[in-house]
């Protein structure tokens, strides 16, 4: 048991990765649809490149989308519009009528019983089929439905139904020809103090109604049977062939697969997916190995992979003509500002494979954003300069929509019937891809990683760490400032980060704050502490300002990565003064009393650092530099280093060091102003 869980200590991260590779590899499955995928790929107007296809099963033809919506239209425009009507209204305004026409004809007049009777007829009349309450927006010929009681009473067309706006109208043609002017008036002013609306829409039956007959409405039309020929080689799909070809495809993944083979197309599904994030762990294990050995990292690129592949999910499930909305070029973004850009395109790339399965039109889909993640990282450079970042964005979403022009222009032939809503879709999805400036800080904060924009607020020298150490020890900060310098130089030259190496110059002796006057150029009054000192006392006072600047660093949050650089910028190396004045009096001394902790250097810009810094450091001992004096200066100081191993876990080469050292010797000379020595 004991061994067992030794075995598992030592091999802990190994077993993390695995632990995480399965775990990723089951929740994009889980992501995925559970059916089979067409073998077959066929677009209209292109010839079927297959063999001739004759039908696997019995399977019907699914109509169109746009026969179904002529059917609906049909159905909607032919669909009866149901009213309610108050049947007693008609004699509550007869009893009325009787009561005002006295009231308004209370003189005696030739022609009261016929005007009564005339009045008695117009009611009738009115409401033989119905007053609206309100205008509605129905043609005259939609049929209507008249209900009481929720039974039927008539059936007939809207045009048979009085509005409300129809009345002054309809009572002046009843009363023109027989009536006076004077009782023609008093007529209409009596009906309108009686006449009430007696239908009003009932909404709620109207719409149940259009729902049960849109409900009837086939999806198909027609079947195809058995060994049935579909299409033959080279011949054109046509809209006929594309229909059944695509009735075919969606039976064939809905019904053949969810039935019989779902548990295969599972175990499918997942060895592609597990063989993808395969090729990524190797990937990163043979070219990235300081990413490989570092679990938060590993978490960190999978995490993404998956975020993408859930958000595109997410949109497809919703609505898969927002497809284009994803901005999945901020993957490669994040990745090369964290990482590098060999690294956010092979994880872009694995990633749009992945996608390729889930995605319509899976084709277009992957080489427009293998495309866009290509333009994405020849294009982002600097990120941390918003303009660039604009400038790209601006220049992704052009690609897009050239690829998808291009795209469409292949299969419909023309441009006529172009959907410029899509080219929308592209412009929001680059004003989301803007949201990688907040999401890499937030990454930075969660995941503990450092980006170039942090890199670059912290080359502030004004920044409260930076101030304190030009306070306190003025030649240190003077010293960094100028290894600052020659090591971005060096970077520059040989292609490394040159945003992290300058930084980590600038902190790499923050530790000397703490006894500043024991380090020479801090020393301005000619007063040395280090006479007081035995010569084990001042190496241990001189090695002990790397300690105490990483402890300086964490208290002030530095990263990791910065950290690294006071960690390693003396490696292993001996404070060969003090070692030397000590061995002149103790032949019995042991020489790691006198050497820094290390580690040694295990990357190109620590190892930079280390060679700036000795340099730097040592140059101010010249006396009456020339220039052969210093090419040979800078030769022995980084020949020691190199015969002394501390370059042997960082991974540059002999051809790198020799331009580091060619970068450093020009430097120098311009430092001291030296000019060419000519010939006497």
């Amino acid at each position: 048991m004991k061994e067992l869980l030794n075995k598992w200590y030592k091999n802990h991260a190994l077993v993390y990765k695995i632990l995480l590779f399965l775990l990723t590899t089951l929740f994009v499955v889980y992501l995925f649809p559970k059916t089979g995928k067409f073998r077959y790929s066929f677009e209209k107007g292109k010839p079927w490149q297959s063999e001739s296809l004759l039908a696997p099963f019995n399977f019907a033809i699914q109509k169109t989308q746009e026969e179904i919506n002529e059917e609906q239209l049909e159905i909607e425009n032919n669909a009866s519009v149901y009213f309610d009507i108050d049947l007693e209204i008609p004699k509550t305004i007869k009893l009325n009528y009787i009561t005002k026409f006295n009231e308004v004809f209370n003189d005696s007049i030739s022609s009261k019983t016929d005007l009564f009777k005339q009045g008695t007829d117009i009611i009738e009349t009115l409401y033989e089929n119905g007053i609206l309450d309100t205008d509605y927006p129905y043609s005259n010929d939609k049929p209507v439905v008249l209900v009481a009681s929720n039974t039927v009473e008539k059936r007939l067309e809207y045009k048979g139904l009085i509005e409300i706006n129809q009345l002054r109208d309809r009572l002046e043609n009843y009363l023109a020809k027989s009536t006076s002017a004077e009782n023609k008036n008093r007529m209409i002013s009596l009906f309108f103090d009686i006449v009430k609306p007696n239908v009003t829409l009932n909404e709620t039956l109207t719409k149940t109604t259009l729902e049960e007959d849109l409900s009837q409405i086939a999806l198909t039309r027609g079947s195809i049977d058995k060994d049935q020929l579909i299409i033959s080689k080279g011949q054109v799909v046509e809209d006929e062939e594309y229909n059944i070809l695509k009735s075919l495809k969606s039976e064939y993944e809905s019904q053949v697969w969810n039935t019989a083979n779902y548990n295969w197309v599972l175990v499918a599904y997942t060895l592609l997916v597990a063989l993808a994030l395969l090729m990524l762990l190797l990937f990163l294990q043979k070219y990235r190995l300081e990413v490989f050995q570092n679990n938060t990292k590993v978490t960190f690129i999978f995490f993404n992979i998956a975020l993408m592949i859930l958000l595109t999910t997410l949109v497809i499930n919703y609505n898969s003509q927002y497809i284009y909305v994803v901005p999945l070029c901020i993957l490669p973004l994040v990745l090369k500002a964290f990482f590098d850009a060999r690294l956010g395109l092979f994880s872009h790339v694995l990633t749009v494979l992945l996608l390729g399965f889930i995605v319509p039109n899976s084709y277009e889909y992957m080489f427009l954003q293998i495309i866009a993640g290509i333009v994405t990282i020849l294009t982002v450079s600097e990120l941390y300069k918003r303009a660039n970042l604009f400038i790209s964005v601006g220049q992704i979403t052009l690609i897009y929509i050239i690829a998808y022009f291009a795209f469409f222009v292949i299969h419909e032939g023309q441009i006529t019937t172009l959907k410029w809503d899509t080219f929308g879709l592209f412009i929001l999805c680059g004003l989301a891809t803007l949201f990688v400036q907040p999401l890499i800080y937030i990454y930075e904060k969660i995941f503990g990683l450092v980006s170039d924009v942090s890199l670059l607020e912290l080359s502030d020298t004004n920044t409260k760490l930076l101030k304190e150490l030009s306070n306190k020890a003025p030649g240190t900060f003077h010293h960094s400032l100028n290894v600052a310098n020659l090591a971005e130089a060096s970077a520059n030259e040989i292609g490394a980060n040159a945003m992290l190496v300058r930084v980590g110059a600038l902190y790499h002796d923050i530790g000397k704050m703490k006894n500043p006057t024991y380090f020479t150029e801090n020393q301005s009054n000619g007063i040395n502490p280090h006479d007081e000192l035995s010569s084990r006392e001042s190496a241990m006072v001189i090695v002990d300002h790397v300690l105490n600047g990483i402890e300086i660093a964490k208290k002030y949050n530095l990263p990791d990565r910065v950290i690294d650089f006071i960690r390693t910028h003396h490696g292993t190396s001996v404070v060969y003064y003090f070692y030397m004045k000590e061995k002149a009096e103790n032949d019995s001394v042991k020489i790691e009393d006198f050497s820094y902790p290390g580690p040694k250097p295990f990357s190109k810009e620590t190892a930079i650092l280390m060679m700036c810094d000795s340099v730097e450091a040592a140059s101010k001992s010249l006396k009456e530099p020339t220039t052969t004096k210093i090419n040979d200066f800078v030769e022995n100081i980084i020949n020691k280093q190199m015969e002394s191993g501390q370059f042997l876990n960082a991974n540059i080469t002999f051809k790198e060091i020799q331009s580091i050292k060619k970068v450093l010797k020009h430097k120098l000379a311009n430092i001291y102003h030296l000019r060419i020595e000519y010939p006497e």
